[in-house]
């Protein structure tokens, strides 16, 4: 490192040559944030990542916690490089679209975790959207954490601040970062499952109002949306529990106890969609039985009113069928008679259906 008046003679002749000394490099776009965070403080200054695992393996303490927002290869090839990553979990992190995991190479953990973000939308349509969803890994080993983020939600700055203010969890290590990450991810799922409950309340009623129409379709979409949810939230229990039970040595016993909580409330959040699964599916046919009711209803009604024109279509194609001799054809009355039958009948027909609630 240069002396101060040394620094002070290239800063003056950066001046005279018009150009200014070169500051720190800043991080890649694709770098979030590194941190390094000793005794469960983080040290200030920005550091590379190399640079940052070279302090705290030349204090022997403390560990590096890297966040990154979707890196091409090349770009996690180079920190695989420096923190000794594996080329499978290397390649899961890069191309994404995985299910909940949790393996172990060597001396390192992989963790896998769905992310998932509600949508309100007034009306559902085949192109709309509840529940997005992204992805979340975490590379773990004895000195760092490195969070691999895929998609526009999830951001983890709420759970590194949370984390900063708590020195006491971040001397457990990196496994307390890896709790504070699946803690923060299970707390979404739990308000994503709320909003999706008032939604199926809100068809729920309209269903079994009566007068109300919902059509089949937008209860499906919900359905499928569900089941999106689904697919993120119940694979990831096997990789809590894991991982409360003592999967690694990398997890000491004080972080367990932390994740054993994650994992109960993972357990809510999977019943919650359990149900919402069986009671959408039962949303569904009553939907359809209310449809079918609502069809014969409509069928009922035609029927009456068929009936009811019939009578004197039939009395007057009877009497237009030209006949000389037809009864009370030459009467005076028999035209006011005829229409006052029809009229009658007509009326009779009218009161036996509305009295049988088919009008």
């Amino acid at each position: 490192m240069p002396s101060l008046p040394s620094l002070g003679l290239r800063n003056r002749a950066a001046r005279l040559s018009g150009r200014t000394a070169p500051g720190p490099a800043s991080p890649p776009a694709y770098v979030v944030d590194c941190g390094v965070y000793v005794d469960g403080v983080r040290l200030p200054g920005d550091r590379s990542h190399a640079e940052a695992i070279d302090e705290v393996r030349r204090r022997g303490a403390g560990f590096v916690w890297i966040g990154l927002h979707e890196p091409d290869e090349a770009q996690l090839n180079g920190l695989a490089e420096t923190f000794g990553l594996h080329e499978l979990a290397v390649e899961d992190a890069v191309h994404a679209h995985q299910r909940p995991k949790l393996e172990r190479y060597d001396s390192t953990l992989f963790m896998v975790l769905k992310t998932v973000r509600y949508i309100a939308n007034e009306k559902l349509t085949a192109n709309s959207e509840i529940v997005e969803t992204g992805e979340l890994m975490a590379f773990v080993g004895r000195d760092f954490v490195i969070t691999v983020r895929h998609g526009k939600h999830a951001s983890l700055a709420q759970v590194r601040s949370q984390l900063e203010t708590d020195p006491e969890q971040l001397q457990l290590g990196p496994a307390a970062v890896l709790h504070g990450i699946a803690d923060h991810v299970v707390d979404t799922y739990l308000e994503v499952t709320e909003a999706i409950q008032d939604d199926i309340d809100e068809m729920e009623a309209a269903v079994f109002a009566p007068r109300t129409k919902i059509e089949a379709e937008q209860i499906y979409l919900m359905k499928r949306e569900v089941m999106d949810l689904r697919r993120a939230v119940m694979p990831l229990a096997k990789p809590l529990q894991r991982l409360a039970e003592g999967y690694t040595p990398m997890v000491p016993e004080e972080v367990r106890s932390y994740f054993r909580n994650v994992e109960d409330h993972l357990t809510t959040v999977s019943e919650r969609v359990a149900s919402f699964d069986e009671l959408l599916t039962t949303l569904v046919d009553a939907t359809l039985a209310k449809i079918t009711l609502q069809q014969n209803t409509d069928m009922r009604k035609i029927s009456a009113w068929v009936a009811i024109v019939s009578t004197p279509t039939m009395i007057a194609g009877i009497y237009g069928m030209n006949f000389d001799n037809m009864p009370e054809v030459h009467w005076t009355f028999g035209y006011p008679a005829t229409l006052l039958v029809m009229m009658l009948a007509c009326l009779t027909l009218f009161k036996i259906f509305r009295r049988n609630k088919w009008l």
